[in-house]
């Protein structure tokens, strides 16, 4: 019994660093996946999470901390 409860709590604890990705590595590959549908003339910008506003947003990142905003030029 205290395996599986160790085993669970590994995993669990495992799975939020997997998802709080860092800004620059989200951000690339929020690029690159733009770049691969031909989308043009676009800029993406890291900004704390309270200042998105309005915004279309594509991404969070730092836990949470901060957004990743999409803006067409």
């Amino acid at each position: 019994m205290k395996r599986v409860a160790l085993i669970l709590a590994l995993a669990v604890s495992v799975v939020p660093a997997h998802a709080a990705k860092l800004c620059g590595e989200l951000k690339s590959e929020i690029a690159a996946k733009l770049d691969k549908k031909g989308i043009k003339s676009y800029t993406l910008e890291v900004v704390p999470s309270d200042k998105a506003g309005d915004a279309k947003v594509v991404g969070s990142c730092d836990a949470g901390a901060n957004k990743i905003i999409y803006k067409k030029k």
